[in-house]
C-alpha cells in the first residue's frame, strides 16, 4: 500500500475539478467545453486577517469551436461564473488570441506565450492546456463514428504525427508505433 495514501488524515482542505466535454458541431467540427472549479473546503483568513469562509473560489469555462486538419481553433470564448475578484472578468476576451492555433506539437508553448503570465489568466491558461489532449480524443471519437478507408501507410494514419513522441509508449519506433506499423502491414497483406 502507498505510504503517502496512509498519511492522509481527515477531509481535503481544497479541491480542483476539471471537466471537459466534446459535442459534434458540423462537418469536421466539434465544440469542446471545459470547466474548472476550485473549492475551498475549509475556512481560513485573508492576508489582512479578515476571516475567509469556505466555498467556491473559481468556476470558469472555455468553449472552443475546433475543426479542419490539422485541428484548428476556429472560435473561442470564456465564461467566468464565480471568481475571487471582479477584475478577473476583464480577461475573458484574452482567449480570443487563441483563434487560429492548431492543436499540434508546440501548442503548449504557443498558449503560454499568448495567455501566460501577464498576458492572461493563469486559470484559463491551465484549463486550456488541460483541454488540448481531450480535444484530440473528442475529435477522434466523433470522427470515428463512421468507417473510413483503412490506411495503406503510416502517413495515412490521421493524427499519428501528434502522438509520436507525446509519451514514452508513443516514442518514435516505440511499442505503440510498432503495433500500428504491424497492423498496417497485416491489413495490406490481406486480399481486397
Amino acid at each position: 500500500m502507498s505510504q503517502l495514501k496512509q498519511m492522509i488524515q481527515g477531509a481535503p482542505v481544497h479541491e480542483r475539478k476539471i471537466e471537459i466535454r466534446t459535442y459534434p458541431a458540423g462537418p469536421q467540427q466539434i465544440i469542446v467545453e471545459g470547466w474548472l472549479k476550485d473549492d475551498r473546503r475549509v475556512g481560513g483568513f485573508h492576508w489582512d486577517g479578515r476571516p475567509r469562509p469556505p466555498g467556491v473560489v473559481h468556476r470558469l469555462g472555455i468553449r472552443l469551436l475546433v475543426g479542419g486538419w490539422p485541428l484548428t481553433i476556429q472560435e473561442a470564448e470564456a465564461e467566468m461564473v464565480e471568481i475571487p475578484h471582479e477584475l478577473c472578468r476583464t480577461l475573458e476576451e484574452s482567449l480570443k488570441k487563441t483563434i487560429g492555433l492548431t492543436i499540434a506539437s508546440g501548442f503548449t508553448d504557443q498558449v503560454r506565450r499568448l495567455l501566460g503570465g501577464l498576458e492572461g489568466c493563469s486559470h484559463l491558461t491551465h484549463l486550456l492546456l488541460a483541454m488540448a489532449p481531450a480535444i484530440l480524443h473528442g475529435y477522434w471519437t466523433q470522427h470515428s463514428r463512421k468507417p473510413r478507408p483503412v490506411p495503406k501507410s503510416m502517413d495515412e494514419v490521421q493524427g499519428l504525427s501528434i502522438l509520436v513522441n507525446s509519451c514514452q509508449l508513443w516514442k518514435e519506433n516505440g511499442p505503440l508505433i510498432q503495433l500500428v506499423q504491424e497492423a498496417i502491414d497485416q491489413l495490406n497483406q490481406q486480399p481486397g
